[in-house]
């Protein structure tokens, strides 16, 4: 019973990190900091 907790409680995590890089893509904002040379945003 504790495992299937425990499982569930770090299912919610990780699909809360995803959704919110989802939102950040969506808006346009990202991790990168433009420090990439390949990145199309800071050319």
């Amino acid at each position: 019973m504790g495992t299937i907790i425990v499982g569930l409680i770090l299912a919610v995590v990780v699909a809360a990190a995803v959704l919110s890089l989802v939102k950040k893509k969506i808006n346009g904002k990202s991790s990168c900091g433009c420090g990439c040379e390949n990145c199309k945003k800071c050319r």
